[in-house]
């Protein structure tokens, strides 16, 4: 089996990630695998892990670098003799697509739908269409499931679904010391005896920054510090930056930027926060906090519904809430005890649901699923 994955650009995202873990088992299964992708700062990661990069501008949306882009992608197929084609988002999909018509050698297709993409008209949802003219497509949740299912009317019985992991050895709350994590807390200003709370993940509006802002200014709880572990666009952040003014909350807020010591610095807060105001297809922040031993407070909508266990491993909250997220904010650092418990907790449902080896045998299996099947 040679595999060839499809995607715009190796930057540091899900779906990059994803392709570089598949990468990754491929070489270690001996399989001969590539990535065609316009660069970025995993080719390094995709290289190591075993692929072979080819730089070419496959998410690049015009019509003459897609044609460009396929009859590349049909020399590469012929040459390699590949067996199967992985596009992870829609422009890759056409060019895959595009791809297996000029290609001489029969290549098998598949897609993974890694969010929910906007279908609001019937040419949007012709564009989203090339994610689903394969005879197997890949869900990263239930809930994009019945999403595939719902709006495209698509087969169920022909999406596998393979939830999003992480990997323990990286997420491993023993491996952070007592000394990093006392650093770490102090670094981001939390005090003593106050708690840290965090925020992981891209700033962008539908995140839910401002939300959780709004939230904490309503605390009786000015030893609590929050911290928002991401990058994004200077004008929303200078936007975040004077709610945080007009809220009373200037020396208790920090923004840290992009940062490599994820792991580390779910360890050392006391509670995490996904407040997502649009649903997340799958949400990694809520399953590598838990899996840090950090408790979760997420929206109640998309794929946090999946990977949280309200009372247990953590709280769900109605998106867009201030005052019930503040209730579960107040409730939840109450009782530092109870945290430290359902942290735990936490820990144990992520590695007996959502690893990354987990992930990898169930993307696997569709590429065998789709190779015993006759070529469509």
């Amino acid at each position: 089996m040679k595999v060839l994955q499809l995607l715009p650009a190796l930057g540091d995202g899900g779906v990059e990630r994803s392709a570089v873990e598949m990468a990754g088992h491929l070489g270690a299964l001996g399989l001969p695998n590539w990535i065609a992708s316009a660069g970025g700062p995993l080719v390094a990661a995709a290289e190591a892990a075993g692929a072979q990069h080819v730089t070419l501008p496959v998410g690049r949306k015009s019509l003459f670098s897609a044609i460009s882009a396929a009859r590349a992608i049909a020399r590469l197929v012929d040459q390699e003799d590949i067996d199967i084609i992985h596009a992870r988002s829609r422009v890759p999909a056409w060019v895959g697509l595009l791809a297996r018509r000029l290609a001489r050698k029969p290549v098998r297709f598949l897609t993974t739908f890694h969010g929910v993409y906007s279908h609001g008209n019937a040419l949007k949802r012709f564009y989203n269409g090339a994610m689903l003219r394969a005879p197997l497509v890949i869900a990263n949740s239930q809930f994009i499931r019945r999403h595939i299912v719902e709006i495209y009317g698509f087969p169920e019985a022909r999406v596998i679904v393979a939830p999003r992991g992480v990997e323990p050895s990286l997420f491993e709350p023993a491996a952070i010391s007592a000394e990093t994590r006392a650093a770490l807390r102090a670094e981001l200003g939390a005090t003593e005896s106050g708690p840290l709370v965090v925020m992981v993940g891209r700033i962008t509006r539908w995140k839910g920054h401002a939300v959780l802002l709004e939230a904490v200014s309503r605390l009786a709880r000015p030893d609590v510090r929050l911290a928002f572990v991401g990058s994004g666009f200077d004008t929303l952040i200078a936007e975040l930056q004077r709610d945080v003014t007009r809220l009373g909350l200037e020396g208790r807020v920090v923004f840290t930027g992009s940062r490599r010591d994820v792991p580390a610095v779910l360890a050392a807060a006391d509670l995490a926060v996904s407040a997502s105001t649009d649903p997340e297809a799958f949400g990694r922040a809520a399953i590598e906090a838990q899996a840090m031993g950090t408790p979760i407070i997420a929206t109640d909508h998309g794929g946090s519904r999946e990977t949280v266990l309200p009372g247990q491993t953590g709280w769900l909250v109605p998106p867009g809430d201030v005052a019930a997220l503040a209730t579960a904010l107040d409730e939840a650092l109450a009782h530092p005890d109870r945290l430290a418990a359902m942290g735990q907790r936490g820990r144990e449902h992520v590695l007996a649901h959502f690893t990354t080896a987990q992930m990898l045998e169930k993307e696997f299996s569709a590429y065998q699923r789709l190779m015993s099947e006759p070529q469509r």
